[in-house]
């Protein structure tokens, strides 16, 4: 079915009268008689055999907002991401998951959080185990397993630990890691807050 450019005010339609190839190119409506969870109408969207098109999941994700259903607009908008990932060359789509498993494209910041809650977790949890050895014993602060590893995660911050104190093999490693991925998250969080003020 074409529905190229219609206007519409109230869709009216039903999951098993949906047609396998489903145009909706620059179409637009008020409202949605059957709503629908976002990932049904997701579904939806994607029964098309065009290209990759961002406005019907922006005229789908604008519909839910004016019911009220913020949450389910997010979905629809983060399924909009992915499917323009799938267009993308290929270093373009790595960065790509890992914006998603990051923040899910800034739809999903507390993912953000638990991240950093549990890279936190384990890096506090190994330097506890493992103390680094002090650069200078003499004028080091006394040794904090969860600052220390906070000081590796948070690039902008610091708590004058990670450089008073030196750990080695495989602690050295796990420090190198914590730092990448504090530069990951603090990269793909303000992706997906830029993202969501230009939503604005």
């Amino acid at each position: 079915m074409d529905a190229s450019n219609a206007r519409l005010g109230t869709l009216y339609d039903a999951q098993d009268t949906w047609p396998a190839d489903l145009r909706l190119a620059d179409a637009t409506y008020e409202t949605l008689a059957v709503p629908l969870p976002a990932t049904e109408r997701v579904r939806w969207i994607r029964r098309t055999t065009d290209a990759y098109l961002p406005q019907p999941y922006e005229q789908l994700a604008s519909t839910y907002r004016r019911l009220g259903h913020e949450d389910e607009a997010r979905t629809v908008l983060l399924a909009k991401q992915r499917h323009r990932r799938a267009t993308l060359p290929p270093h373009t789509r790595l960065w790509g998951h890992v914006q998603d498993a990051a923040v899910g494209y800034g739809y999903r910041p507390l993912r953000a959080g638990l991240w950093l809650l549990a890279l936190l977790a384990c890096g506090s949890l190994y330097f506890t185990l493992h103390t680094p050895a002090p650069l200078d014993p003499g004028k080091a602060p006394p040794f904090n397993a969860v600052f220390y590893t906070l000081d590796l995660l948070v690039p902008i911050i610091t708590f004058g630990q990670e450089n008073a104190f030196a750990p080695r093999d495989t602690g050295q490693w796990l420090s190198y890691a914590l730092i990448a991925a504090g530069w990951i998250l603090a990269t793909t969080v303000t992706a997906g807050i830029s993202r969501a003020v230009t939503r604005q």
